[in-house]
């Protein structure tokens, strides 16, 4: 069967259309990445499964292809919790989810962020970008990556170096112009025995992806609902989300009033000017230092939002890891993690290993 046939089954129209069976769509997975397809013929099917609508099953056979064809670093690893925003990165706001997983590194628990640089169709700022800013670099290997979470407690690895075939689709993402199911699989890398946490989207979703991760045998997990669909919650209004705690779904409601940490804006990015035509603001080497600098005062201890957001994002890695019970206890061992040094202390370890 190739990706022709399995997109008929898509139909042309909701009444003459079906969803794909687990087998089904593990298949058109492993086509989708194998690079044997044309661009015409993957970019049809993903509009076809946006349009009909992505099921639980089909996303959780999807992620289980992704991973079959994987390198996933830090499998069996104790006391591990990865973190999954957005791979196209964010257009306004700094990706605090770098500071935040230094942060909850020197409070204890191991930090693995999957990310990328210059995903399409955003091309946004991503935790790749600040590495870059503070002298290091995500990297693409996994064992390295790997040796990085066992040395420093934290490491930025590449959805692309894990799995070699996303590369191969960045042209039909860029052309294609919106996100598709690839967003939410991209997302969905990660070692099974370990934590997660996952950004989405608004809208009803929440329940679809705590779903899936419980269907690929996370026992701990989060999605939530973050500034630009990230892991990181908001400071100016209220954030959901959905824990995943053994067989059990818990709502999440994070009022960042209640910790003392609420604003009238969010963390700021300077602002260069509109993107070229066909870049974004991961593109812009200005705005990629100022993500560098603001995450290096945040570790330095400097206080205003960008250390609130990056401390409310800590808070739930400890929580999502087992290290905290609350996110009021998440917090208090994050503050503790920035003032004492320990979190810089994760820098310069990381630092020295690169």
């Amino acid at each position: 069967m190739i990706l022709r046939d399995l997109m008929r089954l898509l139909g042309s129209a909701r009444r003459d259309g079906r969803n794909l069976s687990p087998d089904e769509a593990y298949r058109a997975f492993e086509l989708i990445c194998s690079g044997g397809q044309s661009e015409i013929q993957v970019g049809a099917f993903l509009i076809a499964l946006r349009w009909k609508g992505v099921t639980v099953d089909e996303l959780t056979a999807f992620a289980r292809a992704a991973r079959a064809m994987a390198t996933i670093p830090c499998q069996g690893m104790d006391n591990l919790v990865v973190l999954s925003p957005p791979h196209d990165g964010a257009d306004h706001l700094p990706p605090l989810e770098a500071a935040a997983g230094m942060v909850a590194a020197g409070a204890g628990v191991r930090v693995l962020i999957v990310s990328d640089r210059c995903v399409p169709p955003k091309r946004g700022l991503t935790a790749a970008s600040v590495l870059e800013a503070l002298g290091l670099s995500m990297t693409w290997d996994p064992a390295q990556a790997e040796g990085w979470v066992q040395g420093a407690g934290f490491a930025v690895v590449s959805a692309s170096g894990m799995l070699p075939g996303l590369m191969g689709l960045r042209r039909v993402r860029g052309e294609i112009g919106v996100r598709t199911p690839l967003a939410t699989i991209e997302k969905l890398i990660a070692p099974p025995n370990a934590a997660i946490i996952t950004g989405a989207q608004s809208g009803p979703v929440l329940g679809v992806a705590v779903e899936v991760l419980s269907n690929l045998g996370h026992s701990r997990a989060m999605a939530i609902q973050g500034a630009e669909s990230g892991v990181i919650p908001h400071l100016t209004r209220r954030t959901r989300g959905i824990e995943l705690s053994g067989s059990h779904q818990v709502p999440i409601s994070i009022e960042p009033a209640d910790f003392g940490l609420a604003d009238s804006r969010e963390p700021d990015l300077p602002m260069f000017g509109p993107p070229d035509e066909g870049y974004g603001a991961g593109d812009n080497p200005h705005l990629i230092q100022a993500c560098g600098d603001i995450t290096r005062s945040v570790l330095c201890g400097e206080t205003g939002r960008a250390r609130n957001a990056t401390v409310l994002g800590a808070a739930l890695i400890l929580k999502a890891g087992g290290k905290a019970m609350t996110v009021a206890d998440g917090i208090s061992m994050a503050c503790e993690s920035i003032d004492s040094g320990a979190a810089r202390g994760v820098l310069e370890r990381l630092r020295g290993l690169t």
